[in-house]
């Protein structure tokens, strides 16, 4: 795994594996403080974003870091740094995901802003031309049929190599053309150390929850049940 370049400007910090520009770092300044967008899907992934083209890199997500649970509605954004940020958490994750062949948005820079008290940003490459599972699920079963199986695939890449995606559901899966599934979000991923049957098996109730607390077609659940089982 190539080493991440660490950068000061002003009072924020970057890492990547760019090397990045003054004009790159004061674009993605721009973009910190810009409103975010809104995201009205299904189980929406990521709900707090702002998508933008920039020069020399092209499109690109950012994430903006919020707390969720009761504790948002007191410290919405402020995080207590203890050792690595939570978006350079995330951006290694995204890199380690991808050196092992699952597909993740291309991670671009992390950054935060702050010392004990901090906010924090990660920016990825978008991914043009997609829709959710979720949203597919509704509008198109067939087709996502078709990328459930890809999904599988995807989930068992993860499982073989321990990594247990904290929040993995159909609206953190972006399908492209229905044969390119994407996932989102690892923040809170960790290396699992139980078996691998375990694991699967956390994956297996986390997502039939989701899916049923959402009611999407029921066909999310048997096809990734008969996927991972048929596995091990």
């Amino acid at each position: 795994m190539n080493a991440i370049v660490e950068k000061t400007y002003g009072s924020y910090h970057f890492g990547s594996l760019w090397d990045l520009t003054d004009q790159n770092m004061r674009q993605f300044i721009r973009l910190f403080n810009t409103p975010t967008d809104a995201v009205d899907s299904p189980l929406g992934g990521r709900s707090a974003v702002t998508i933008a083209q920039l020069q020399g890199i092209g499109s690109v997500v950012i994430k903006h870091f919020t707390r969720g649970g009761f504790v948002r509605y007191i410290v919405k954004r402020n995080y207590v740094k203890w050792g690595k940020t939570r978006s350079q958490l995330e951006y290694e994750a995204l890199q380690n995901a991808a050196s092992l062949g699952v597909n993740v948005p291309e991670p671009i820079a992390y950054a935060y802003r702050g010392n004990l008290f901090y906010r924090a940003w990660l920016v990825t490459r978008e991914i043009p031309q997609q829709k959710t599972l979720a949203e597919l699920s509704i509008i198109d079963e067939r087709q996502a049929r078709l990328a459930m199986k890809e999904v599988v695939n995807q989930i068992e890449t993860l499982i073989r190599n321990n990594i247990h995606h904290a929040d993995l559901h159909p609206g953190n899966i972006l399908v492209k053309n229905t044969d390119r599934v994407f996932i989102l979000d690892f923040d809170k991923s960790s290396i699992s150390r139980g078996s691998r049957i375990k694991l699967r098996d956390r994956y297996l109730r986390r997502w039939r929850r989701a899916v049923s607390k959402h009611r999407l077609p029921g066909m999310l659940s048997e096809m990734m049940r008969t996927g991972l089982q048929s596995d091990g």
